[in-house]
């Protein structure tokens, strides 16, 4: 009979196995030890939402709502779409069930997937896991610097190396459409040189121009204009403000006149992280302040930024922790007969608050402890024929390739596993 044909993940779509699980966990929970400190408060948000809400918040020319969203009409007529960002759900999110109705001041910060429809590629697939950072309600320079000093510890933290901080201003409302027609101009001047692409956006959102990576349109607006020699009084005022107060705490940046967001949304502060390593594609995280965006999704006029980090990315620029836990046990049963024995134990450990494995017998002793090093385990309790009738723990020093036997008896209890341990650590019988 011929074998069943094995169904294989959706392209672009990918399983995220222990190994690397254990290092989204590590930068999850690290995301929220640093933005609770910050004030932040963690939102759960959902995966499908209403194509009109990021029509909106992305603006219609924008890739992603022409080209990359899973949209779909369901059943009951409404086209919705699998989640390609998540500041607009926090907004709608802040607009329903928080302050937002009466202009309150908020901090949410979110972790989830979210979904584009991009060609797939080494650091880019269709299903990605994003953490991000919200503030609304605060218009001020020093919320902007806040933020970044966040994003700075945050990275610190979870011990990402060799990153770079560009930091840049896009203006707003008032000062950059006139700037836009100084860019279109200089564009079409040299439109014949430009890719596909950059001569659609010529005419829909020129700004995108400065952000192509084809090399023959990144050497035809090396000379264009820049948007900082452009800005309106305020803005220019905000952005020396930050970057006095990020100078202030000597946070490290590269100021990058010519850098652009790729969404439609942003104005006056953004800033992108880049990390070695990664290739072409090594931008980990980025954002901004979006003050524009809450009153164009039915909202009061509210300030708001915040910044959006590719745990996909970050993950592999990462080192991954040696094993599930450098001081976890594994209990192995050399027989059947040890079996109840060992499960008995293993439950007694476990619910003492220690890190058990617990291998199934029928196995030889060697293939056991090789499993027990490959998932991380410090030590090896062995219980087989000979520690039933002794009545005592063989224990093996993974590390230090030492046994220790008869040491602690085969019904030990939790808090006398653990004072041996210590012992051990301390270097003490």
């Amino acid at each position: 009979m011929c074998p069943a044909p094995k169904v294989s993940a959706v392209r672009g779509f990918r399983d995220v196995l222990p190994d690397e699980s254990h290092v989204w966990r590590r930068v999850e929970q690290c995301a929220e030890e640093i933005f609770t400190d910050y004030g932040f408060a963690p939102v759960s948000l959902p995966v499908l939402e209403r194509v009109d809400l990021f029509a909106r918040s992305l603006g219609d020319t924008s890739d992603v709502v022409e080209k990359e969203m899973f949209a779909f009409e369901d059943r009951d007529g409404t086209t919705v779409a699998l989640r390609p960002e998540a500041t607009a759900s926090t907004v709608r999110a802040y607009l329903e069930g928080g302050p937002g109705a009466q202009a309150g001041r908020a901090r949410y910060w979110y972790a989830g997937p979210m979904f584009r429809r991009e060609r797939p590629q080494r650091g880019r697939y269709r299903q990605f896991q994003q953490i991000g950072a919200e503030i609304f309600g605060e218009a001020g320079p020093m919320a902007d610097a806040e933020l970044v000093l966040m994003l700075a510890d945050y990275l610190a933290a979870i011990g990402v190396r060799d990153t770079r901080l560009l930091l840049g201003t896009v203006g707003d409302g008032r000062c950059r459409p006139a700037y836009r027609d100084v860019l279109r101009a200089y564009a079409a001047a040299r439109r014949e040189a430009l890719c596909a692409n950059c001569r659609q956006r010529l005419e829909r959102n020129p700004l995108r121009l400065l952000d192509c990576k084809e090399e023959a349109c990144r050497a035809e607006m090396a000379g264009a204009p820049l948007l900082s020699d452009h800005l309106c009084g305020e803005c220019a005022e905000h952005f020396v403000a930050v970057r006095r107060l990020l100078d202030g705490e000597g946070v490290a940046y590269e100021f990058t006149p010519r850098l652009v967001r790729g969404l439609d949304y942003y104005s006056r502060t953004a800033f992108e992280v880049l990390a070695s390593g990664l290739g072409a594609q090594n931008a980990v995280g980025g954002g901004g302040r979006y003050d524009g965006l809450v009153e164009a999704l039915g909202g009061p006029s509210v300030p708001a930024l915040g910044f959006a980090l590719g745990v996909d990315r970050l993950a592999m620029v990462l080192e991954a922790p040696e094993g599930v836990s450098s001081e976890g046990t594994a209990v192995l049963p050399l027989n059947e007969a040890a079996a109840g024995p060992a499960l008995s134990l293993a439950t007694r450990l476990r619910r003492g608050g220690h890190r058990v494995l617990l291998e199934p017998p029928g196995r030889s002793v060697k293939a056991m402890l090789r499993a027990a090093d490959r998932q991380g385990a410090r030590l090896a309790v062995l219980l087989g024929d000979d520690e039933l009738a002794g009545g005592t723990l063989t224990i093996r020093d993974l590390r230090q390739r030492r046994d220790h036997p008869g040491v602690l008896p085969v019904d030990v209890t939790a808090t006398r596993f653990a004072e041996w341990m210590r012992a051990q650590n301390e270097g003490g019988a």
